[in-house]
């Protein structure tokens, strides 16, 4: 981290393993808080899912405990961890945690100043609030999916990213927790944040939203400028079979599009429902006689709102990205040596030293314990009762 991270000095506990609330943590972690991660004892943990050992920046810069939460010593235990946190993310069905005894309230009492984020997909009331869902069923409700160009078969697309649970859901919840640090260096009042990604979802939508609730326009596929009405706003495959997007919105951008591609006589018409048929297939033809990257390093340079369409693979190794440092390396034990985004929204330090990924099961469990005021036999008592590990 840099000298002065941003987030340095407040501490979090992430009950979760995936989803919305570990993206959250994650990036809460890349701002220089103190993340601890808390999971369940191996005997209780089963039926939990393990993500994949590259996944969540690797537990870069995270600290970890076990406990069993359904007993009463590990119960008093994480309450004794969340005495001195800042923020606690969870991300159980609704209502498990009152149940468990870890609860608003009940970190509350031992607590008033912690900002608590129960991360669900559709909250934490409401007639939907039991239902289990991931990405794409959230992504559905809040009519991101019908907004998409359509596949073959008529359906909506499944989209080449999670949405929901990265903005939707975990970028909700790091806006949300964080307005609640400012509000509390304010009052010095803890608060309960309900965060839902689907709700996420829906602000991500609000152009459309509000364009419909105001207007009566429905903003499906090809009917508003945002999803495809206008030649201008589109996608076309080159010479070599690979695609470019083009987003030329502004009419002088859209002017140095046409002119560039040797289309001039259609500047006048760019928002002309009837000519856009036209356009789109002289567009078509002229992007088909050279290769991406050809027309890719004309047209980009030149405020045309061109970039190329990349695969994985290559956006890897993109010049542009490489020198802006989004990349960092990483090494785990089975695996060996591999890269990993460093820490990238903005603020954030991304001069990371080689990140050690650490083997499955390793805690941090004595350590935080004995900051947290706990002596050596109270701890060895808590690990032969199987309380942590």
């Amino acid at each position: 981290m840099s000298s002065n991270p941003q987030l340095d000095g407040f501490s979090v506990l992430d009950l979760s393993s995936v989803g919305p609330a570990s993206r959250a943590s994650r990036m809460l972690a890349d701002y220089g808080a103190r993340v601890i991660k808390v999971g369940p004892t191996a005997k209780k943990g089963r039926a939990q899912i393990q993500p994949p050992f590259h996944t969540y920046g690797a537990g870069r810069g995270m600290q970890r405990i076990q406990i069993d939460l359904k007993v009463e010593t590990g119960k008093r235990t994480f309450l004794k961890l969340a005495e001195t946190a800042d923020v606690i993310i969870e991300s159980y069905r609704p209502g498990v945690v009152d149940r468990l005894g870890i609860g608003f309230e009940d970190v509350k009492r031992v607590n008033p100043r912690i900002i608590y984020c129960s991360t669900s997909g559709y909250g934490q009331n409401g007639p939907y609030a039991g239902w289990a869902g991931h990405d794409i069923n959230y992504l559905a409700l809040a009519g991101f999916l019908a907004c998409s160009e359509p596949r073959e078969d008529g359906g909506p697309p499944i989209p080449g990213a999670t949405v929901a649970d990265s903005a939707g859901g975990g970028m909700h919840a790091v806006v949300a927790i964080l307005a609640a640090l400012v509000r509390r260096g304010v009052s010095g009042e803890g608060q309960y944040l309900d965060v839902a990604a689907a709700e996420g979802v829906l602000s991500l939508m609000s152009l459309s939203i509000d364009q419909y609730t105001a207007t009566g326009e429905v903003a499906g596929p090809r009917q508003t400028l945002l999803t495809g009405r206008y030649a201008c706003y589109d996608v076309y495959r080159a010479r070599d079979g690979k695609w470019l997007s083009v987003g030329s919105i502004e009419p002088h951008f859209y002017a140095n599009l046409c002119k560039a591609l040797g289309c001039e006589q259609y500047v006048a018409h760019q928002m002309d429902d009837e000519k856009q048929d036209e356009i789109r297939s002289a567009f078509a033809q002229a992007f088909a006689q050279r290769d991406r990257d050809d027309w890719v390093a004309e047209l980009a340079p030149g405020d045309t709102c061109v970039a190329p369409v990349y695969t994985i693979p290559e956006l890897v190794e993109d010049p542009h990205f490489n020198s802006r440092g989004v990349f960092m390396q990483a090494e785990q034990a089975e695996h060996g040596t591999f890269r990993q985004l460093a820490p990238i929204l903005a603020g954030a330090d991304r001069s990371q030293p080689d990140h050690r990924v650490r083997v499955a099961g390793e805690t941090d469990t004595d350590q935080l314990l004995l900051a947290a005021g706990l002596s050596a036999g109270e701890i060895e008592r808590l690990r032969r009762d199987g309380a942590v590990e």
